[in-house]
């Protein structure tokens, strides 16, 4: 049974998942509501299809450190595992 986070947290059901795996709390609740709010769906089915630009603003929302420092292939492989 998922647990109520509160009116922080938009989908306690991820929340939980991602904690589960290892994620922050911070982070956790950023990918979360993110989710919640439709703002990790992707324009393109294919990451790789995506601008580094469109890359570092989606990783921006979620919450990524260390983006800045990251090429196009890394930003894809945080992406997905996040």
């Amino acid at each position: 049974m998922v647990k109520n986070h509160g009116p922080t947290v938009k989908n306690d059901k991820l929340y939980e998942d991602l904690r589960r795996d290892g994620a922050s709390k911070e982070k956790a609740a950023r990918i979360a509501n993110a989710k919640a709010a439709g703002t990790l769906d992707h324009r393109s089915t294919q990451l790789e299809d995506r601008s580094k630009a469109d890359l570092l603003k989606e990783a921006r929302e979620i919450g990524l450190e260390g983006r800045s420092r990251m090429d196009k292939a890394e930003l894809v492989k945080v992406i997905r595992k996040g």
